[in-house]
């Protein structure tokens, strides 16, 4: 089973929103000698919690100071862009890093409904363009011909070389398993977004119905989790408790950036959210490395997918980083 990194450069008070992004270019450089198969980057917009809103550019400034490691979007929210320039631009992060580019698309806004609209005029119809738009999406990275009657037919997606981005499909919902299916694309579930809310019976849905493609045969699916592996679960759940946080104050409808341990402690919650944290800690991936990497193996032969996903939300970016440390230890990835 394949292990590997999303980074969404988290937010967190106190500290400005570009040492975060230059965080994560510290950490990709940590996990590719760690051994991990691919970094992500996630797109999100005008949000303090996530401080990365253009993985293109990411991507780019890691492929760049890496040398192994897969480098992709976890994802590109394609109902923001033009089929044609996304295919541009990962083209020439495939000239940037060749045969180390993943390209993960999502329908999701990454954002409310005003802040997609100020992305994209069309915003309100673009979600239903997205199969067409992957359709051309695919076309124009590989070098594919589109239809025949298509008006941009003759149109390439420059510079083209002997590789091609691998695309993935992205999503939480049975909507995007389904989709993954059509195309013959890998596809990996959300688990994190929801608790794993559905994410059996979507993966069930790609399987069930995945049409063989020439670059993909055969499935091929993974799942995002969250998890912090710690040398103690008092410091997990010192770091348990910021994310409890934010997920509260998310669902107060305030997306803010990650607060530190202290202030974590501090916070007044509802009977019913922290209600909700006790319950939801029960399972949570935090804890012990062993106990952790444990719980990832079990929940990954469960769903029955060829490869994990592990973001990490920490205040401290050191804690990050051993957690990833800890987690490659008893995977074995040096060794592998």
């Amino acid at each position: 089973m394949k292990l590997s990194v999303l980074d969404q450069s988290p937010g967190r008070q106190g500290i400005a929103q570009d040492e975060c992004i230059r965080e994560t270019l510290q950490l990709a450089k940590h996990c590719e000698a760690l051994g991990y198969s691919r970094y992500w980057l996630s797109e999100h917009h005008n949000t303090d919690s996530v401080t990365g809103s253009a993985p293109e550019i990411l991507m780019a400034a890691i492929a760049a100071t890496t040398s192994k490691i897969r480098v992709g979007s976890a994802g590109i929210m394609l109902p923001h862009y033009a089929a044609l320039k996304v295919a541009e631009q990962f083209r020439v992060l495939e000239a940037i890093a060749p045969g180390r580019i993943d390209l993960g698309v999502g329908r999701a806004p990454g954002s409310d409904g005003r802040t997609a609209l100020a992305l994209n005029p069309n915003a309100a119809n673009a979600a239903d363009m997205f199969p067409a738009q992957l359709r051309d999406l695919q076309a124009w990275t590989s070098g594919a011909a589109l239809p025949v009657n298509h008006p941009f037919r003759t149109i390439r997606a420059i510079p083209e070389g002997p590789y091609a981005p691998e695309i993935w499909m992205l999503g939480s919902s049975n909507y995007g398993a389904q989709v993954g299916a059509y195309f013959g694309l890998p596809y990996c579930f959300a688990y994190f977004f929801s608790d794993g809310r559905g994410a059996e019976q979507a993966l069930e849905i790609y399987r069930d119905t995945y049409q063989p493609s020439p670059l993909n045969p055969k499935p091929h699916s993974a799942i995002t989790l969250a998890a912090l592996a710690a040398e103690t679960e008092e410091e997990a759940d010192a770091n348990y408790l910021t994310r409890a946080v934010s997920t509260a104050m998310r669902e107060r409808g305030q997306f803010i950036a990650m607060p530190s341990p202290a202030a974590a402690a501090a916070f007044e919650f509802t009977p019913a959210e922290r209600e909700r944290a006790a319950r939801i800690r029960e399972t949570a991936l935090y804890g012990r490395a062993g106990d952790v990497a444990g719980k990832i193996r079990r929940l990954a032969a469960e769903l029955q997918v060829d490869e994990v996903v592990i973001t990490t939300f920490a205040f401290d970016p050191t804690i990050r980083r051993k957690s990833y440390s800890l987690l490659a230890r008893e995977f074995g990835l040096n060794e592998a």
